[in-house]
């Protein structure tokens, strides 16, 4: 089912999430740490609530902040069109529909909307307008994007891509400065970029529907742009505006947007910043000065905000189901059989730790799916372990997964380490000097399979059994004290 006319509007989803009883009010937050501190209360608890922030002590009352809008499934399902949905295999099916089934919608080109509102430029220009958090005690600064798509173009074949990459203010202004990730689409448009002696134009929108953030901070069929992706999970186009200074597509609803072009010799210091890995990892440096030539804003703005902590946050709970099945959609296409389901563990960002679930067919049948998983895209960057499991472990239970590699694995055999893997400067396990490149260790927790008719049998009651046990005695067992008398 197709979204409404205005399913792009970040405030209809408020409305939406608010029926449902998912948005909590909190007024008087400071945008120094205390916006932080209280989105990290909601979003590292699973199912948590999305937090809207109004009345911040130095702003008008209605210049707001969103946070965890995608950490509860139903939340997550509603962003995707598919309605409030809470049952995870419903929206796995629904999920898996659309990647088997992409087919693009481009964005649809308006002439207005609400993101022109309020139009600033030159000396009108004045970033510290908005109330953009400093979300942790040791960040370099107050950072406005979080959840931000910036918004670049492939200077020779004029492809768009929208990435999520942090963006921090500076102490202009009208400047700011981001960092962009080494590998990633944005990262190469500014290089092409500047490798001509040129600046980079770039548009970023900082207040969006939910399904924009979640497609500009994931990993997409590679032949899709993230905006025909968008519009393909939301079943129609979303509306956009041809920026005036660069030309690029920026969301007709956004809350908030800037145009300007990325310095190719004019930089700013940049960090630190507390990130996904729940470390500070990368130093304070020096990186090109985004100047803002034009800024946009809705009355009254939102800015959607997704700063990363320890993990679990937010990003954790939806990205540990949107890779996984993008890895396990790899992995069936690439022709490995049996693959029972994938899934990554929340404690590890969703990335350094994967699980694969096979129905074994013949020997090397676990290895093959594990460097498989290792080569695609979304399982090759920033991965630590892979784990491969027998059909008859719980993927999703990770007392059962560890208990398969406690009992069915032998280091000497079980373990392969491969070295020179894709990693980051985030990576916290990585000497300073020295990052860029990691290795992977693939744990095979699986019966071998020339015995593994042989293996022991599980002591365990047989499901039947136990749901009987269950419908009798359940009450008994666990209901209060009182009830068992």
């Amino acid at each position: 089912m197709p979204m409404t006319d205005d399913w792009s509007d970040l405030r209809k989803w408020v409305e939406d999430v608010r029926s449902l009883g998912e948005v909590r009010l909190i007024r008087g937050a400071h945008w120094d740490e205390q916006i932080g501190a209280v989105t990290d209360l909601a979003q590292q608890k699973e199912n948590g609530p999305a937090v809207l922030f109004d009345e911040i002590p130095g702003y008008p009352k209605g210049y707001r902040v969103l946070t965890n809008s995608t950490g509860s499934l139903r939340r997550l399902s509603l962003s995707c069109g598919f309605g409030p949905e809470p049952a995870l295999a419903a929206f796995q099916r629904r999920w898996r529909e659309k990647l088997e089934n992409a087919a693009p919608i481009a964005p649809r080109y308006v002439n207005d909307g609400p993101i022109m509102e309020n139009t600033l430029e030159g000396e009108k220009i004045d970033l510290l307008l908005f109330p953009a958090p400093k979300w942790h005690r040791e960040d370099g600064g107050r950072y406005i994007g979080t959840a931000n798509a910036n918004i670049t173009a492939d200077p020779d074949t004029g492809a768009v891509n929208l990435g999520t990459y942090r963006v921090m203010l500076t102490n202009r202004p009208d400047c700011l400065v981001g960092w962009f990730i080494k590998g990633k689409d944005g990262y190469f448009h500014r290089e092409k970029y500047f490798r001509r002696g040129k600046a980079c134009p770039i548009a970023i929108s900082f207040g969006h529907h939910p399904l924009v953030f979640l497609i500009a901070g994931n990993t997409i069929p590679e032949q899709l742009s993230e905006y025909e992706f968008i519009g393909g999970i939301a079943g129609e186009p979303i509306e956009v505006i041809r920026g005036p200074v660069t030309g690029l597509p920026i969301p007709a609803f956004s809350e908030l947007a800037i145009e300007g072009e990325i310095s190719p010799t004019e930089t700013a210091p940049e960090g630190p910043f507390g990130e996904w890995t729940g470390y500070y990892t990368s130093p304070c440096r020096e990186e090109p000065l985004i100047k803002v030539k034009a800024l946009y804003h809705r009355n009254d703005p939102i800015l959607l905000g997704s700063p990363p902590c320890r993990p679990p946050m937010e990003v954790t709970w939806s990205q540990r189901l949107l890779r996984a099945m993008s890895v396990e959609d790899f992995l069936r296409k690439a022709g490995v059989p049996g693959v029972r389901g994938v899934w990554y563990h929340p404690a590890g960002g969703s990335r350094f730790l994967m699980v694969i679930g096979i129905s074994q067919k013949y020997p090397g049948h676990s290895r093959q799916a594990a460097f498989a998983a290792m080569g695609c895209r979304t399982g090759g960057f920033m991965g630590r372990y892979i784990i491969v499991v027998d059909d008859d472990i719980d993927i999703r239970n990770f007392d059962d997964v560890l208990w398969a590699v406690l009992t069915r694995s032998d280091p000497e055999r079980s373990v392969e380490i491969v070295k020179g893997c894709w990693s980051s400067e985030m990576d916290p396990a990585i000497e300073p000097g020295n990052k860029g490149l990691s290795s992977r260790a693939i744990i095979d927790a699986c019966w071998p399979y020339g015995w593994r008719d042989r293996a022991p049998r599980r002591c365990a009651a047989d499901k039947e059994v136990l749901d009987e046990a269950m419908s009798r005695w359940g009450e008994v067992l666990f209901g209060s004290p009182a009830e068992s008398r």
